[in-house]
C-alpha cells in the first residue's frame, strides 16, 4: 500500500484462517468453488446536510513511459485544491497515486485500441481510521482515430449510490465528447447541490450546446442500505444455494476472494455481498477490484472480500479443498432464505430483486440476534449499557440457532455493532432492522396466544 492508505479497519484474526474461499464468476456465469474458507450492508448512512455529492472528478489517462510501457497519470482534476499545507498535500498525493492503480488494476499490460467497451465499477478506498471513500469509474476508449490506449473517468465521494453516480457519468460522458470544457460548469453545478435524503430529488441545471439549459434529476433510493446494489449481478454468476454459501462465509468473517474477468462483475459481486448483512458492516479488508501491484494481499493472515481478475487466478491460490459452508447456518432459517429467493422472477427490476434479497436475509438476523436489545443493560445514571452475551444466547432455545449465535458474538461486524448500541441512549430505536425486529416479536406474541385458547 501506499503509506497505509489501503490499511484496513480492526485487523483481528479470525479462527479459522488457513486457505481463502474463492468463488469463480465465469463469463458462462458457471460457478466453481475451488477452496473453502477456514477463516456497500453498510450501516446505513445519514449523511449531513448540504454535505457535497463529491470530492473529486479526475481522468487518468494511459500514458507512455521511456521504457514504451503504458502508465496511468491523472491528467485532469476538478476541483483544483488550493492552500494546502504539507501533510494536506501528502495526503492528497496518496489518494490520487491510490486512484490511478484503481482505476487500472492490470498494471502496465496495456496497449493501443480500436474498440473499447466501456465499463463502470467501483472501488472503496479505506483510510487509517476506518473511514472510507468510494471510488466510481467508467474506463472508455478517448475520442480519437486509429489506436489509442483506453482513459478513465473517476468520481471520489463519501456517499456509496452506485447507481445515481452511474447516472452522473452519462451526463459526463455526454458532455466529453463535445469538449471537457463542458465537464467543468456541470460538475460545479452538482458540487453545489445538497445531496438528497433517501427516495428525495435533486435537480441540475446544466447548458449543453445546441440542446440549451437542460433539467438533470438524481433520485436516491427510499431503501438507503440498498442504494450502492444491485443484486442482478450476483444472482446472475451464482445459484441460489451458493450465495447462501458465499453468506455463510461472509457472516463468520472469513477470507473471500472472488474471480471474475470484467470489473464491473467483480465490483457489483463484492457490494452485493456486502449488502447481504445488513444491519451489520463487513469491518476487514475489503477490494472490490485488487490491484496486480497488491496481489499479495491474498497472503493475509486476516479477514477480507477481494475481487480479483481471472487473469491473475494462478497467483492466487492452488488449494482445491472444499470448505465447511453448508453446516454454518442453522439448517432451518438457511431452508427459510433459500425458500424466500424462490420468489425471485426472471426478469426482475433492480428495486423488485432489492425486495426479495431484503426479505430472504434481513429475518435472519432478526430471528438470530434480535433480540440483542433485551440484554443491554443500563443504569438510571446515563452510562453506556453493557450487553449480556452469555444470556443473550442462552436463552435461544434452538441448539443450532445458539451455536451459531455463540460463534457470531465473536465477530468484528457484531462487536461493533452491539458497542454502538451500548452507546445510545434507552430509547426506541429506528430503522428497518428495528421495524422488522418489531414485526417479528408482535407476529410471535399472537402465536403464543392462539396456542393458549
Amino acid at each position: 500500500s501506499t503509506g497505509g492508505r489501503w490499511s484496513e479497519t480492526g485487523l483481528q484474526p479470525s479462527a479459522h484462517l488457513a486457505v481463502p474461499a474463492i468463488f469463480s464468476l465465469s463469463k458462462e456465469h458457471r460457478f466453481r468453488f475451488f477452496c473453502a474458507p477456514v477463516d456497500t450492508t453498510a450501516r446505513e448512512q445519514r449523511y449531513m446536510s448540504g454535505h457535497y455529492f463529491f470530492e473529486y472528478l479526475v481522468v487518468v489517462s494511459l500514458k507512455k513511459s521511456k521504457e514504451g510501457a503504458y502508465e496511468p497519470q491523472i491528467t485532469y482534476q476538478f476541483p483544483k485544491r488550493d492552500g494546502m499545507v504539507r501533510f494536506q498535500k501528502e495526503e492528497e498525493e496518496k489518494t490520487l497515486k491510490a486512484i490511478t492503480l484503481f482505476c487500472f488494476p492490470e498494471g502496465i499490460s496495456w496497449a493501443p485500441l480500436t474498440e473499447y467497451h466501456s465499463e463502470t465499477f467501483s472501488f472503496v478506498l479505506t483510510e487509517i481510521d476506518g473511514s472510507r471513500r468510494n471510488g466510481y469509474c467508467r474506463r472508455l476508449l478517448p475520442h480519437g482515430n486509429g489506436a489509442r490506449p483506453p482513459e478513465a473517468f473517476c468520481i471520489i465521494s463519501r456517499l456509496a449510490c452506485f447507481g445515481l453516480f452511474s447516472k452522473i457519468f452519462d451526463e459526463v460522458e455526454k458532455r466529453h465528447q463535445i469538449s471537457m470544457a463542458m465537464i467543468y460548469p456541470f460538475m460545479q453545478s452538482l458540487r453545489e447541490a445538497a445531496f438528497p435524503a433517501p427516495g428525495n430529488t435533486v435537480k441540475i441545471k446544466s447548458f449543453v450546446p445546441d440542446k440549451g439549459t437542460e433539467i438533470i434529476s438524481l433520485t436516491r433510493p427510499l431503501d438507503s442500505w440498498l442504494e450502492h446494489v444491485d443484486f442482478r449481478t450476483l444472482f446472475r454468476c451464482l445459484t441460489n444455494e451458493e450465495v447462501v454459501l458465499v453468506f455463510a462465509a461472509a457472516v463468520m468473517e472469513r477470507r473471500i476472494v472472488f474471480i471474475a474477468v470484467e470489473l464491473s462483475t467483480l465490483s457489483q459481486v463484492i457490494h452485493a455481498v456486502a449488502a447481504l448483512l445488513y444491519p451489520f458492516t463487513w469491518q476487514h479488508t475489503f477490494i472490490s477490484i485488487v490491484p496486480e501491484i497488491l496481489i499479495d494481499v491474498v497472503m493475509a493472515p486476516t479477514p477480507y472480500l477481494l475481487g480479483v481478475q481471472k487473469r491473475l487466478m494462478d497467483q492466487v491460490t492452488d488449494q482445491t479443498d472444499i470448505g465447511d459452508e453448508k453446516s454454518i447456518l442453522p439448517p432451518k432459517l438457511q431452508d427459510e432464505i433459500l425458500q424466500a429467493l424462490r420468489n425471485r422472477k426472471e426478469k426482475s427490476t433492480v428495486e423488485e430483486l432489492n425486495s426479495v434479497v431484503s426479505e430472504a436475509f434481513l429475518p435472519f438476523f432478526v430471528k438470530t440476534v434480535g433480540h440483542f436489545d433485551l440484554y443491554v443493560t443500563r443504569n438510571s445514571k446515563g452510562q453506556p449499557g453493557v450487553f449480556q452475551s452469555r444470556a443473550f444466547y442462552k436463552t435461544i432455545k434452538s441448539k443450532t440457532t445458539r451455536h451459531f449465535v455463540k460463534k457470531f458474538l465473536q465477530t468484528q461486524m457484531f462487536d461493533l455493532f452491539i458497542q454502538e448500541v451500548e452507546q445510545q441512549p434507552a430509547s426506541p430505536q429506528q430503522g428497518i432492522f428495528h421495524k422488522k425486529i418489531v414485526e417479528y416479536q408482535e407476529q410471535k406474541k399472537k402465536e403464543k396466544a392462539k396456542k393458549r385458547h
